[in-house]
């Protein structure tokens, strides 16, 4: 796969190693799902291990989740590597309600990834 560097405020997007990680950040609703779909929807075809780090979202609605849903079934559906990381509870009462954590599979956090807000961190995207 190939990464294009650019500025997305919402997503930040690196890979190493056949692993990437794609960091959103903000408010998870049905503005920002229509932004970030296309994008996460190539990350999904292309990627043989795909991690969704939500940690920075401030908001995140049923369209959200439902984005989430669609990129782990499609990522999991072409035998490939899912993980979502999300250590906020509200995020995580949401998954439970909605019956989908067995879907996502939320982890709390991976002590190997580098923090995205760090200004060090590109946002390569696809």
């Amino acid at each position: 796969m190939q990464l294009i560097p650019r500025h997305d405020p919402h997503l930040v997007v690196r890979s190493t190693g056949g692993l990437t990680v794609a960091a959103l950040r903000g408010e998870l609703d049905l503005v920002l799902v229509r932004h970030l779909r296309p994008e996460l929807d190539a990350l999904v075809r292309e990627c043989d291990a795909l991690t969704v780090d939500i940690r920075y979202l401030t908001f995140c609605d049923a369209t959200g989740l439902g984005l989430l849903a669609h990129c782990a079934g499609r990522t999991r559906g072409r035998g490939a590597h899912w993980r979502l990381v999300c250590d906020q509870p509200w995020i995580l009462r949401l998954i439970r309600l909605t019956a989908l954590g067995d879907l996502l599979c939320p982890e709390p956090g991976l002590p190997d990834q580098p923090d995205p807000s760090d200004p060090g961190v590109t946002s390569p995207v696809s």
